[in-house]
């Protein structure tokens, strides 16, 4: 199902009923970019450390916003019976645009090309899109409508509120005390501006929401302050509601964040720190506080790019690229445990997945995501207990067998291959680095460097010295490839490095002991010589 900013609210009883009654939740994020294009130097490389590569990486989280978000939220069907229902739900986002509140972001033409290929309807995003605000915005907008500070947010808004106040002025000279006017076809914030605004502007007038548009009202003084102080005024233009309209989407991640259900998602870091940035706080400068806060938000993270990775090496599956592959994968005889997997059944509001594939549809994704898991999680079960699952498994087993995997989020490009959001990160086990030695090739740089090893295989590769460079790479065929190929190469020499023979500063210390041991050898030969002669 397809919500926006229209029927957001309306379902929001219903969403929460769904999340608090569901066993996990499937998540999938699409966003306006990916990867800002940052100078040389500054791009992500499998050298950088996790805190490096977060830093990095946290300047294209502020700079793209997020365009949709899936959420599939996976039921069991009862404790003797291994089905489940998927309540499959597709949210438009745009940030909120109230009062000084503006925001900037980018698009990437890569990105808008990929989605536009699968579908992406650019209208419900930019037109209907659900709004949404962090921690930090929340509170600036709770500040200025407590203080009264309120200002109107763009020229074009500006100006039509202009042409209102001067409509509304020219009403007023004319007006008698209990006298009304309609303004038309004002909805959404701009009616909570407007009246804000109206009221702040004009003593004399109060104003009321209704359906046609808003009604504003010719009062006096006195009564003007009578209903600014009694309970009679109306919903519409109460702090509280036009907050909560304001705050959209966050409150409903803020009851994702109550329910504390486990989230599953593929690849999904860049959706962690996307949900931090957008609806929690703006992502911290320190990497590890920014772990401890997503930990505290959902203490049961799976990435099932992290998970199917193991068991595809060691069942010899075909290589799948994304994540519907995996599905179909696992849909497949290839599976032994296809027949007894679990059911899943699309609940009614989502009938459209049920014979038709929409890949890098938000919510189609979060289903396959949840799909994955259970169906990774049974086959992890069998293996476990041997062929004999004898009883129907029930969701909690399919978490004790899954535990090895739990907030362990896939990490690409950096010098490790996943963080541990519960705990400090595992040491790299990426392919060793090597070392290149370069001869006959003056003013070689790091691109020459990457394009002479480009055809056979791809490389980071890092200046270490004048004429030596570093390269890594996450496989470790690539490694031995290279190796072998270039080891009688004359002007290429390439070999592993070891720190306690390549590094510079061990070098200088093994070079200044070595000159400190010569002297000494010789201060005591040349200073024993005399007693040896007499």
């Amino acid at each position: 199902m397809e919500l926006g900013a229209d029927r957001f609210e309306q379902k929001l009883p219903l969403l929460e009923e769904l999340v608090l009654g569901s066993d996990f939740l499937g998540l999938d994020i699409e966003f306006t970019g990916l990867r800002s294009i940052f100078p040389k130097g500054q791009q992500t490389s499998l050298f950088d450390s996790p805190a490096e590569w977060y830093l990095k990486t946290k300047k294209s989280i502020q700079q793209f916003t997020v365009c949709q978000i899936g959420l599939s939220m996976f039921s069991s069907m009862g404790r003797k019976s291994n089905k489940y229902i998927a309540h499959s739900y597709n949210f438009f986002l745009f940030p909120t645009t109230l009062g000084i509140m503006d925001s900037e972001f980018s698009f990437q033409a890569s990105s808008i090309l990929f989605l536009n290929q699968y579908g992406f309807d650019y209208n419900k995003f930019l037109k209907n899109g659900i709004p949404y605000m962090n921690e930090e915005q929340e509170k600036k907008i709770k500040q200025d409508l407590l203080t009264g500070n309120w200002k109107v947010r763009s020229t074009l808004d500006k100006d039509q509120m202009k042409v209102v106040i001067d409509e509304v002025t020219r009403w007023l000279e004319m007006a008698q005390e209990g006298d009304w006017m309609t303004l038309p076809d004002i909805t959404g914030f701009q009616a909570f501006e407007v009246q804000l605004v109206l009221r702040q502007a004009l003593p004399t007038v109060w104003t009321l929401m209704k359906d046609k548009g808003i009604l504003v009202k010719k009062v006096s003084r006195q009564y003007r302050w009578c209903l600014e102080n009694s309970s009679r005024d109306h919903d519409d233009c109460r702090r509280e509601k036009i907050l909560l309209s304001a705050r959209g989407f966050a409150v409903f991640f803020q009851m994702l964040v109550k329910a504390k259900k486990p989230l599953v998602g593929h690849n999904m870091m860049m959706d962690l720190l996307h949900l931090h940035e957008k609806f929690y706080r703006p992502l911290p400068e320190s990497y590890e506080q920014f772990k401890l806060n997503i930990h505290g938000l959902f203490p049961v993270l799976i990435d099932t790019k992290n998970v199917t990775k193991q068991i595809w090496k060691e069942l010899s599956f075909p290589r799948a690229s994304n994540l519907l592959e995996v599905y179909e994968v696992l849909n497949s005889d290839l599976n032994p445990t296809k027949n007894s997997c679990p059911v899943i059944i699309h609940a009614s509001e989502c009938i459209k997945y049920v014979e038709t594939k929409y890949p890098h549809e938000a919510a189609y994704d979060a289903f396959l995501c949840g799909s994955v898991l259970l169906k990774v999680a049974h086959l992890l079960l069998y293996r476990t207990t041997g062929s004999g699952i004898r009883m129907e498994p029930t969701f909690p087993q399919y978490l004790d067998v899954l535990a090895p995997y739990v907030n362990q989020v896939n990490l690409i490009r950096a010098c490790i291959s996943k963080i541990n959001f519960s705990g400090p990160d595992s040491p790299s086990n990426r392919p060793p680095t090597l070392i290149l030695k370069v001869k006959r090739w003056p003013g070689v740089d790091e691109e020459q460097v990457y394009y002479e090893f480009k055809d056979l295989c791809k490389f980071d590769v890092r200046r270490f010295t004048c004429n030596q460079f570093l390269l890594m790479t996450n496989k470790f065929k690539d490694v031995r490839i290279v190796l072998q190929e270039y080891r009688y190469h004359p002007d290429l020499q390439v070999t592993l490095y070891r720190y306690w023979r390549h590094s510079p500063n061990i070098n200088c210390i093994l070079q200044i002991c070595g000159v400190v041991t010569t002297w000494a050898f010789l201060a005591f030969i040349l200073g024993g010589s005399p007693s040896i002669i007499q």
